[in-house]
């Protein structure tokens, strides 16, 4: 090996780009990218494919040219159901991968090579991250093809922060989703008593003007509708709640979540023998 050579030779699991093992970094991120792409047509097809029956039901039951916050009940409805396929999706990834990685004994081929808690944090919710967006960037081009429904885009920057905001909360929750859980049934039960419940009662089929004070109180409480009604305005450039609030609310959530998955991966709770 010429001397040019040896000055330039790094190990791959030293520190390349500032304090982050890179080489590691996006070996890990590839991992939980492909582990989702190669069965796309369970991780991204089948949720395009639920959402536009959401869609299919609710125009017929409801009525397309019905009218919600002086729109088209169809075009209220896509914002809401695109940013409901990215919770989902988002939150799927990393529980699933991290659950699968201690059930079949193998999350120890993660722990053990030269990766910081920092780059096991980002490259898990990397993962998710890129397959809620990818989700949301499919059901929202699926809906672009029904003639029936017509795509807003009034504030495009807002909508893709929140849009990001949305899958970078859920990629955390997963993940904090996939450490705790034991098994199946308590990933399930998240996603069924909680992630379910809470996406599906955020304003996603109506404004809060429509329920009881008590029950617009309970909302605004709710993440989700603050994902879910700041995505919309993006869209539509009318909303249920104040922006601002919504945006200082999804970012403090977010920060909170990605301090504790660091210091989980950092104590190792739940993932060390």
């Amino acid at each position: 090996m010429s001397e040019q050579n040896q000055l330039s030779f790094t190990e791959p699991g030293e520190k390349k780009i500032l304090f982050l093992n890179s080489y590691g970094l996006w070996t890990l991120y590839k991992k939980e990218t492909m582990r989702f792409l190669k069965v796309w047509t369970q991780t991204v097809a089948a949720p395009a494919i639920t959402t536009l029956l959401f869609m299919a039901v609710f125009a017929l039951a409801l009525g397309a040219d019905r009218a919600a916050m002086g729109f088209r009940f169809t075009d209220f409805l896509v914002p809401g159901l695109v940013m409901m396929a990215v919770i989902q999706n988002a939150y799927q990834n990393p529980s699933s991968s991290i659950l699968i990685g201690k059930v079949q004994g193998n999350i120890i081929d993660v722990l053990m090579p030269p990766l910081s808690p920092l780059e096991l944090t980002l490259g898990y919710v990397g993962g998710g991250i890129t397959r809620g967006l990818i989700v949301g960037l499919t059901v929202l081009f699926a809906f672009s093809l029904v003639p029936f429904i017509t795509i807003h885009m009034t504030h495009p920057l807002i909508a893709l922060y929140f849009f990001v905001s949305g899958s970078i909360m859920m990629s955390l929750v997963g993940a904090l989703t996939g450490i705790w859980a034991q098994k199946f049934d308590h990933t399930a039960a998240i996603y069924n008593f909680i992630v379910m419940p809470l996406s599906l009662l955020s304003g996603t089929f109506y404004t809060i003007d429509r329920l009881t004070p008590a029950f617009q109180a309970v909302s605004k409480v709710n993440p989700f509708y603050y994902l879910i009604d700041g995505f919309r305005y993006g869209f539509l450039g009318k909303g249920d709640s104040d922006l601002m609030i919504g945006v200082l609310y999804t970012l403090g959530i977010n920060c909170v979540l990605a301090y504790v998955v660091y210091l989980v991966f950092k104590t190792g709770w739940k993932l060390r023998p």
